[in-house]
């Protein structure tokens, strides 16, 4: 499992740098394809590790779904996008619904990671980062048609020069990634918490039995272990 988790940091790290490098020398400069590429294969190389390595699998499931969640803390920075678009840098229709949705992930993300990161709240947490996801694909979506939608309205070029250039290569995707384990994790919570349900059952059931035995011997009757003892009748030996 430490292998994993340094190899994770490394492959994090190397994707960070390719991604701040390639931002450097304008590789993503008013390419909307190239952002796209970038986004798109870290999470189809995570899918695919996820999907055909058992232990790379549990690793993943043992990270700890409150510092997955606290991760998006980082998204209360969507007011940048706010800020942008009122000075006419961003356009309004990526900018804002971008903006006031990462804000409200972010600035909800402790109170998730504190308070619903647990199997008694695991239908709210799953809703959450569904929500969380649902913001990021609408902003990526937003993004990649702004042109078409608000043809007279700012470009998009600032989101593919440093540092915004970061967000679509480097965070949208690790944002992601992050929902989509903790989705995974949680709806594995429903089977733990069935199994300690089942269990709780059958101790139940042995303390109705308990409670049963013990009503018969206050009534005379001896508890179920002492019925089987020979019994002697008008001095006789006890019959077998």
């Amino acid at each position: 499992m430490k292998n994993y988790g340094k190899l994770s940091v490394g492959l994090i790290a190397g994707w960070f740098i390719f991604a701040l490098s390639a931002s450097a020398l304008d590789l993503f400069k008013n390419d909307s394809n190239r952002v796209g590429v970038a986004a798109l294969a870290p999470i189809v190389v995570f899918s695919m590790w996820f999907a055909t390595s058992k232990k790379f699998r549990q690793f993943v499931l043992c990270l700890n779904p409150r510092i997955l969640t606290l991760a998006q803390s980082w998204r209360i920075f969507g007011f940048t996008f706010v800020l942008l678009q009122a000075r006419g840098v961003l356009p309004a229709i990526f900018a804002l619904p971008a903006g006031y949705g990462d804000m409200a992930i972010g600035a909800t993300a402790t109170l998730v990671a504190l308070k619903l990161a647990n199997p008694s709240h695991r239908n709210l947490f799953i809703l959450w980062q569904v929500l969380g996801i649902a913001d990021l694909v609408l902003a990526v979506s937003l993004g990649t048609t702004a042109r078409l939608l608000s043809p007279h309205g700012p470009s998009m070029v600032t989101m593919t020069v440093l540092p915004l250039s970061l967000v679509p290569t480097f965070l949208v995707p690790l944002f992601l990634i992050f929902h989509g384990i903790c989705i995974t994790q949680a709806k594995a919570w429903e089977a733990a918490s069935g199994d300690s349900g089942q269990q709780q059952e059958r101790l139940q059931h042995i303390r109705n039995l308990m409670s049963h035995d013990q009503g018969i011997s206050s009534q005379g009757v001896e508890p179920r272990q002492k019925l089987h003892e020979p019994i002697s009748i008008g001095g006789l030996p006890p019959s077998f």
